[in-house]
């Protein structure tokens, strides 16, 4: 079974991301899991945070000689800020360490801050915030760059896209080859299909940007070339839309996903929404007219791309921070405030490809399996051929 999990904290020393379960002899690209990396650093609306850092990933093992072995993988990312953040975040305690440590007593409405502080008995937020972070989500890309290199063998490539900004929407559809396109585009600021569309998104950034505040957005995550079968609808916690869902929701700020045409459906009639079925001859497959599924149907890939939609809300620390009540006195004062983002809706779109990726590859070796890349590409094949003389 493929699994992941991440540890390291904000400012401390390095992020690691843990993968076990990818088949062995799987090539690995590092430059294609750098090239991701890099993306969700890029952004019209970023921070500072980002000149600082410089996300590369180093291979610490279940990777040889450019290919996995079938074993765990581990992936360490270095916290270049950790330089400025060492004495405060000291792992061993020392003489005198109290005095450089940089508590958070004012907890940011909207964060984890608060919750966290109760939850572990802290009257400082810090070590609440420096997890809750989304500077993890490096390790997330990360290990979801391996799954994307796994599912590219097999025909499917994963892409994002920017639909909104604020309360600035892309009007029309968005096809595949033009999010392919501007997913990859460093150039791109804020990796919207619509070049008016973009500017005026632009200008949403910066009117919050003078105005102290932030804004959220909706990103489209959309997996291109998959195979129907993936996921049941045998079990609640075994279907697919629904793991993907979670998926999504688990990237911080996110508060609501988006399948297909979900929310427009909810308003509209069956005959309206319902994907309409023939079959094509000459690819020998069953296909829909249309994708108001988002390629998910009863839990299942129905062969169709798999759309998603991450909304995304402002991110929580402000510029002109709103009022909160502090941790130890309880009195009314002004939410803390760090060096942060404006706009981040991009960034978390390439989240949410490595989240999407990552789920997608679970379901895919649960079906197909293979210790190998050779066993697993031998099952896969046998079940296209199942599909070709269905």
């Amino acid at each position: 079974m493929l699994r992941f999990f991440t540890a390291g904290e904000s400012h401390g020393q390095v992020l690691v991301a843990y993968l076990s379960g990818l088949p062995a002899c799987l090539p690995v690209d590092f430059e294609f899991v750098n090239a991701e990396l890099h993306r969700r650093q890029l952004g019209y609306g970023r921070g500072g945070r980002q000149k600082i850092e410089r996300d590369r990933a180093e291979a610490l093992a279940g990777i040889r000689h450019g290919k996995t072995i079938g074993a765990p993988i581990v992936l360490r990312i270095e916290n270049r800020d950790w330089a400025n953040w060492g004495p405060a975040l000291a792992v061993e305690d020392a003489d005198g360490a109290e005095d450089k440590k940089r508590p958070v007593t004012a907890p940011r409405p909207g964060h984890a801050d608060l919750a966290g502080a109760l939850k572990f008995g802290f009257h400082d937020a810090r070590y609440v915030l420096e997890r809750a972070s989304a500077r993890e989500t490096a390790a997330r890309v990360a290990a979801g760059a391996l799954a994307k290199l796994l599912l590219r063998e097999f025909g499917t490539e994963i892409a994002s896209h920017v639909v909104r900004v604020g309360k600035v929407q892309l009007e029309r559809e968005a096809h595949w080859e033009e999010i392919k396109a501007v997913s990859t585009d460093v150039d791109s600021p804020l990796r919207c299909v619509d070049a008016d569309t973009q500017k005026r998104m632009m200008g949403e950034v910066d009117q919050v940007l003078r105005a102290g505040d932030s804004a959220g957005g909706v990103f489209e995550v959309v997996a291109h070339g998959m195979v129907p079968g993936l996921g049941t609808h045998a079990q609640w916690d075994e279907r697919l839309d629904g793991r993907l869902a979670q998926a999504i929701l688990s990237i911080q700020a996110v508060k609501a996903v988006e399948i297909g045409a979900g929310v427009a459906g909810a308003s509209a009639y069956g005959s309206m929404v319902q994907d309409e079925i023939f079959y094509d001859a000459s690819k020998r497959r069953f296909r829909r007219k249309s994708n108001r599924a988002g390629g998910l149907e009863g839990g299942m890939t129905n062969g169709e791309d798999v759309v998603l939609r991450g909304y995304l809300k402002p991110i929580s620390t402000l510029r002109r921070p709103l009022e909160t009540a502090d941790l130890a006195s309880k009195q009314s004062v002004k939410a803390a405030y760090e060096r942060s983002d404006v706009c981040v809706v991009p960034a978390a779109g390439v989240v949410g490809e490595a989240m999407t990726a990552l789920v997608l590859a679970q379901a895919f070796l649960q079906k197909f399996g293979g210790d190998s890349l050779a066993e697993t590409r031998r099952n896969f094949d046998s079940y296209v051929r199942q599909l070709d003389e269905f």
